[in-house]
């Protein structure tokens, strides 16, 4: 854990599950967390998350506010990235029917098609026992709230957990993407497994 001191982490606060994020990252992380809400934090940081939040919202404030591009920039040289929700929708080079409704410009990053509302038509929040390959110690109680799932990926990303035959975690590289809200659980598994990507990318 030593050489994670000097380590910073950003939590892009512009909408959304920030402080949840901010506190389930503490449990598990010494360095320092900031939370990013204009241009300039984001090349400084060592790792990024991407919260849950309204995704339309979002992902406007990420391109007005110049931070979108450093997150494509970073992402390239391989910095490592979590995407919850929200995240998740961000993350993804395609979307649904909404996502061209509305106009939503995806930061492109994954090779996945996003479905924005897989689950929220149905039932707006529910928790499900959620088998995630990339972690052990039985299933994770994963909280849905009004979510995305992906419905296609490319060959280069990873199905780490899938619910209703749809896509709800997957790893790209050094990105993760969620359907789910890990922070608003009290099981860290989820966050020490991004960390663990974010220790063997500091090592390289």
């Amino acid at each position: 854990m030593g050489y994670t001191m000097s380590m910073k982490i950003g939590v892009i606060a512009l909408q959304g599950n920030v402080e949840e994020h901010v506190e389930a990252l503490s449990r598990v992380f010494r360095g320092e967390i900031v939370k990013i809400k204009h241009k300039g934090t984001v090349p400084s940081c060592d790792a990024i998350i991407i919260p849950g939040g309204e995704s339309t919202t979002l992902c406007r404030l990420a391109w007005s506010e110049g931070i979108a591009q450093e997150i494509i920039e970073r992402a390239r040289q391989g910095m490592p990235i979590m995407g919850t929700c929200a995240g998740l929708i961000l993350l993804a080079s395609r979307g649904d029917d909404d996502v061209k409704k509305t106009r939503q410009k995806l930061l492109g990053l994954m090779d996945t098609t996003v479905d924005r509302n897989a689950f929220g038509r149905q039932r707006e929040s529910f928790e499900a026992p959620l088998d995630v390959s990339c972690i052990s110690g039985g299933p994770f109680n994963a909280v849905f709230i009004r979510a995305p799932a992906i419905v296609s990926a490319g060959k280069s990303v990873e199905a780490l957990a899938t619910l209703d035959g749809r896509i709800v975690a997957a790893r790209q590289g050094n990105m993760l993407a969620l359907a789910f809200h890990p922070e608003l659980t009290d099981d860290a598994r989820i966050h020490e497994y991004f960390m663990d990507i974010v220790k063997s990318h500091a090592k390289k």
